[in-house]
C-alpha cells in the first residue's frame, strides 16, 4: 500500500509439512514498525505454526522469512532474539523465586570485575522498567510478590531489554481482567508509538478491535487476506475465519420446528452464576430433560471451559447449581460422573483416547472409574458392553484388541462417545465431537445426538461449525470473550448468520436473547 514502512519482517510464501498435514500453505505476512497486528483464525488455521516460524522453533519448507529486508533463516529461538524477535507466552515463563529486576535482566546482567554488579543490573532493570512507564515497581522485590498482570508486564520488559523491534503476545490477555487488560494494552501502544512492531494473537474480539491496527486472517493453514481494522468489520471477520461468506450464512437454516418445550418442568440441570475467575463470568443455564443445548462462538469464547465447569473438569469459584432441582457440588470429574454427568473432550488426542490401550480398554475407562479401581468390571460384563457399542456406532476394523490409535479419526470418536454411553449419564457433554472426521461418521454422530434426546438424554453439542449447532440444537447459547451473549430458543428463522450478528456485535451492544423471546424480536433489538 502507498505511503506504507517497510515492514521489519516479511514472510513470503511460507510452507510447513508435518506427517500427512500442511500446516503451513503458502502463507505471506509482514510487521511493519509502530503498529499491532493481530493474527487471527479458528483452531488449527495456523497461527502457532506461524509463529513458530517466526521465533526459529520451525523451519519453513518453502518460501522465505526477510528481517529488514534481508533473508533469514533462523536456526533455534536464539537466532530469532538475535535479529530483534521476542515473544511473551500465554504461560509466564519467569523465575517467581527471583526478584523483578532478576527476571527483567535474566541473561543480560551488568558484569564487573568480579562477577555480576547487582546495583547497576538493578538500575537497568530500572530503566527499562520505567520506559514502559512501570518506573514504581520495587526492582528488588520478589516476583511472587505481584499479580499475574504486573508479572506480564515484567515479562514484556525482559523481552525489551535488547531492544527488541518485534514483540509476539501469545494470548497475554486470557488470565486477566479488564483492569488489568487495560494495563496492558497501555504498555502495548506505548511500545507501538516507539516503533516497535507488534504481532498480537487472541480470541477476545473485543480486545483485537480496541488494540489493533492490522488484520490477518489464517484458515486451515492458508493465507485467507491482510485487513486495516477499519476496513475489516467484525462479522466480515468472523466468515473469512470460519470459511463461510455473509450470503452462504444467510442461507444456512434451521430444519427444526419453532420449540414447544414445556420450560415450567424442572430441569435436569440448573446453574445460577456459575463462574470461575479467569475462565468463565458468571452465567446462568438450563437443561431440561431430553433437550439438545448447543453452545456457539468461537474458539477461546468460553464454550470448552463451560462445559468444564458442568462436568467439574474444572471447580467453579462462584454459583450454586442444581441437578432435579436439588443443589449439589460439583467440583471433580468424579463428581460429575457420580451425578450422571459425562463430557467427551474437544482434544480426542490428548484428553480423549489412550493410544496405547485396545478399543475395549478405552471404552470400559470411564466405566472402571465410576466403579473405582478396587472393583474390577466383570470379564462378561466388559465383553456386553464393548460389543453393544463398537456394533451400535459401527466401529471399524471390529476389532477390540485393537490398539486405539491405528484407528481413523471418526472411528476414534465413535469409541469415546461408547465410552461416555457406557456410563449411563443422563446429560451428556460433547465438545467438538465431529471436528476432523469424514462426513459419514460425522453424519452417524449427529444422528446419535438425535435419537439419545429422542430417549430423553439432555446433551450439550458444542461445535465451531455453526450450521451444526443449529441444525440440532433446541436451545443455542451463545458465547464470546469467556462470557454468554445471547440465548435463542431455535425454529425455522434461526440461521448462522444470526448467531455471527450476535457474536460480532459490540460488548456494548445488547445482545442477550431471552429463552422465550421470539427470533425477529432478538433482530429487533440487535437492529
Amino acid at each position: 500500500m502507498a505511503n506504507e514502512p517497510l515492514p521489519i519482517v516479511e514472510v513470503r510464501g511460507a510452507s510447513i509439512t508435518f506427517p500427512g498435514v500442511k500446516a503451513l500453505d503458502e502463507v505471506n505476512f509482514r510487521l511493519l514498525p509502530g503498529e499491532v497486528h493481530t493474527l487471527m483464525g479458528e483452531n488449527g488455521a495456523g497461527k502457532s505454526t506461524l509463529i513458530k516460524a517466526l521465533t526459529g522453533v520451525y523451519q519453513i519448507d518453502s518460501g522465505s522469512i526477510l528481517v529488514f529486508g534481508t533473508e533469514r533463516r533462523f536456526s533455534g529461538t536464539a537466532s530469532a532474539q538475535a535479529a530483534g524477535i521476542s515473544t511473551v507466552y500465554q504461560e509466564v515463563n519467569l523465575c517467581t523465586n527471583l526478584t523483578i529486576g532478576e527476571n527483567v535482566m535474566l541473561g543480560h546482567e551488568t558484569r564487573g570485575l568480579v562477577g555480576i554488579n547487582w546495583r547497576k543490573t538493578h538500575a537497568r532493570a530500572h530503566e527499562v522498567l520505567a520506559d514502559m512507564g512501570l518506573g514504581d515497581l520495587d526492582t528488588r522485590a520478589p516476583l511472587s510478590s505481584i499479580s499475574i498482570a504486573l508479572q506480564q508486564l515484567v515479562a514484556i520488559s525482559r523481552a525489551m531489554v535488547t531492544k527488541s523491534k518485534v514483540l509476539i503476545l501469545d494470548e497475554p490477555t486470557s488470565s486477566l481482567d479488564a483492569a488489568e487488560v487495560e494495563m496492558l494494552f497501555g504498555v502495548i501502544r506505548r511500545l507501538r508509538d516507539q516503533g516497535v512492531a507488534i504481532l498480537f494473537v487472541s480470541h477476545f474480539l473485543d480486545q483485537v478491535y480496541a488494540i489493533s491496527d492490522r488484520i490477518t486472517v489464517l484458515r486451515n493453514g492458508g493465507f485467507v487476506g491482510e485487513y486495516l481494522k477499519r476496513d475489516l468489520d467484525r462479522t466480515e471477520l468472523i466468515s473469512k475465519m470460519i470459511g463461510k461468506d455473509i450470503n452462504a450464512l444467510r442461507a444456512l437454516g434451521s430444519n427444526r420446528q419453532v420449540d414447544e418445550r414445556d420450560r415450567t418442568q424442572t430441569p435436569v440441570y440448573a446453574a445460577d452464576e456459575l463462574g470461575r475467575k479467569g475462565s468463565l463470568t458468571p452465567t446462568d443455564i438450563e437443561i431440561h430433560k431430553g433437550e439438545v443445548v448447543g453452545f456457539a462462538g468461537l474458539l477461546g469464547s468460553g464454550r470448552t471451559e463451560l462445559a468444564r465447569l458442568i462436568f467439574g473438569a474444572d471447580k467453579p469459584d462462584a454459583g450454586t447449581v442444581r441437578l432435579k432441582g436439588k443443589k449439589t457440588t460439583i467440583s471433580s470429574p468424579v463428581s460429575g460422573l457420580a451425578n450422571h454427568i459425562a463430557y467427551s473432550t474437544e482434544n480426542r488426542r490428548e484428553d480423549g483416547i489412550v493410544g496405547d490401550l485396545s478399543i475395549r480398554e478405552n471404552i470400559m475407562l470411564a466405566v472402571q472409574a465410576q466403579r473405582g479401581w478396587m472393583r474390577r468390571v466383570p470379564a462378561r460384563d466388559v465383553d456386553r458392553m464393548v460389543k453393544t457399542y463398537m456394533e451400535r456406532f459401527s466401529v471399524r476394523p471390529n476389532d477390540p484388541d485393537r490398539p486405539i490409535r491405528l484407528l481413523s479419526g471418526g472411528n476414534q470418536q465413535k469409541v469415546l462417545l461408547g465410552r461416555w454411553l457406557a456410563t449411563d449419564p443422563e446429560l451428556l457433554l460433547l465438545d467438538e465431537p465431529t471436528r476432523g472426521i469424514d462426513v459419514g461418521a460425522k453424519a452417524d454422530i449427529q444422528e446419535t445426538v438425535a435419537e439419545l434426546a429422542e430417549g430423553g438424554m439432555s446433551v450439550v453439542f458444542i461445535s465451531s461449525e455453526l450450521e451444526e449447532v443449529v441444525r440440532l440444537s433446541e436451545r443455542i447459547l451463545i458465547m464470546k470473550d469467556h462470557q454468554k451473549v445471547g440465548e435463542v430458543v431455535n425454529g425455522p428463522d434461526v440461521t448462522a448468520e444470526r448467531i455471527v450478528s450476535i457474536i460480532a456485535a459490540d460488548s456494548g451492544e445488547k445482545a442477550e436473547a431471552r429463552t422465550d423471546a421470539l427470533v425477529d424480536e432478538v433482530e429487533g433489538e440487535l437492529e
